[in-house]
């Protein structure tokens, strides 16, 4: 069941969206409260699970990473056991940073960085020769047009 927010919690969301490292003095004056009822409403968002979490939004480009690219991967078998497998090994690849299960003809979407073409390649050919891969069709991002966080409020 979706939580039950009001015009309130819904302000405090959006703020946070837009700047995370925002003091809840400057978060309270902004949806028009005053301080402490503005962090207890925050620690309840965070306890309902409302708000995951807080991080900060790096560059990849400027760290290195000059390529981002998308794989898409068909398993072999959608069995169980052979999903979890997959998402072991792909939650202890660090260079996924999302992956996605999907419906439809691709089981699962990965966001990946690599800080060139070699690493790419061989990343693409990790991910081939892992257990119950059926196929892997990979794109490499040329520009990014939108991210903004997740979700419309």
């Amino acid at each position: 069941m979706p939580a039950r927010l009001d015009a309130v919690d819904l302000a405090i969301l959006s703020e946070l969206q837009k700047d995370g490292r925002i003091t809840n003095v400057e978060l309270a004056k902004r949806v028009g409260m005053s301080a402490p009822p503005c962090l207890r409403r925050v620690r309840a968002l965070e306890e309902a699970g409302v708000i995951r979490g807080y991080r900060a939004m790096l560059d990849e480009k400027s760290l290195g990473y000059d390529i981002v690219c998308f794989a898409m991967v068909h398993l072999i078998s959608q069995a169980e056991g052979d999903l979890a497998a997959f998402q072991t090994r792909i939650r202890e690849w660090s260079a996924v940073r999302e992956c996605w299960t999907l419906s439809g003809d691709i089981d699962f979407i990965l966001k990946c960085v690599t800080p060139d073409l070699k690493t790419f390649q061989s990343l693409v050919s990790e991910l081939t020769a892992l257990p119950n891969v059926r196929t892997i069709r990979t794109a490499i991002t040329l520009d990014r047009v939108k991210d903004e966080p997740i979700v419309p409020l």
